[in-house]
């Protein structure tokens, strides 16, 4: 098992003591999912928490009219129900993959126990990890709000890029400039101007359906504030020396072998 498909690569899982991890690791079911894929409707029943591990997850409003806005990703930094343990049990928002790639899921039954547990044990993680990100994403989903309402669509789409570049097992994005206009509520036309001064200043490579980031620091520098508040927060809640993978059995592997195998 490589890194990328270790579920030590979402940052929460990767963030447990030995412990809880091995006591997790037991439930969780490697998927792939793939782009449109839907992991939940607004207003309907999680049967599942997702570990995201190198797919991306978009948080979307939908409007009446079917217009899609995007409030916040989900990447290897976290996970897809938060609903579950704040006591909503579902979300108004819908979760669709935007990005194909692994997650890890748990049944969300088996997940309520396994947080319940964790915040009856004296000095369980799982527990503090997950209020710590929820507190990480209603900061992204502010930050978001006021991004798209006060900032430049260059301003946007640099913030837009660099976050699914940290969310990105490599410097490439699997997108359109249509899907991009959706996710940031503005027009197409809007995003191809953005993205055709991106590309002249070298910041980064356009192809139909695929961006490659060419320059990193360039883009922080161009992109607002907005990116750097949400990093900075996630970094502060989130932030844990990540240890040395298990060495002991790890009763994941043989199903993601099995998973590589039917594909």
């Amino acid at each position: 098992m490589t890194d990328l498909q270790s579920p030590w690569h979402n940052h929460l899982l990767g963030s447990l003591p030995t412990d809880e991890y091995e006591r997790l690791s037991y439930h969780l079911e490697p998927v792939e999912i793939r782009l449109g894929d839907v992991l939940c409707e607004p207003g309907k029943d999680l049967r599942y928490a997702y570990f995201p591990t190198t797919c991306i997850v978009s948080l979307l409003y939908v409007m009446q009219n079917g217009a899609p806005g995007e409030v916040a990703m989900v990447g290897n930094d976290g996970m897809i129900g938060v609903s579950l343990f704040m006591g909503g049990g579902s979300m108004p928002y819908r979760a669709v993959v935007r990005s194909t790639g692994l997650a890890y899921r748990l049944r969300a039954h088996q997940f309520m126990k396994e947080f319940n547990y964790s915040e009856e044990c004296d000095g369980g993680t799982l527990h503090e990890l997950l209020l710590r990100y929820t507190q990480g994403l209603m900061t992204q989903i502010a930050q978001t709000s006021a991004c798209n309402r006060h900032h430049l669509v260059d301003q946007q789409l640099c913030r837009w890029l660099l976050l699914n570049l940290d969310r990105l097992p490599s410097n490439e994005l699997m997108t359109t400039q249509e899907l991009i206009a959706n996710m940031l509520g503005v027009r197409r036309e809007g995003v191809t101007e953005a993205a055709g001064k991106l590309q002249q200043a070298g910041l980064i490579e356009y192809r139909r359906g695929r961006i490659t980031i060419l320059d990193r620091r360039g883009l922080q520098t161009r992109a607002c504030e907005c990116y750097e508040v949400v990093k900075a927060e996630l970094d502060r809640l989130l932030f844990s020396p990540r240890r040395t993978p298990l060495t002991s059995y790890n009763p994941l592997q043989k199903r993601v072998n099995g998973l590589e195998a039917n594909h």
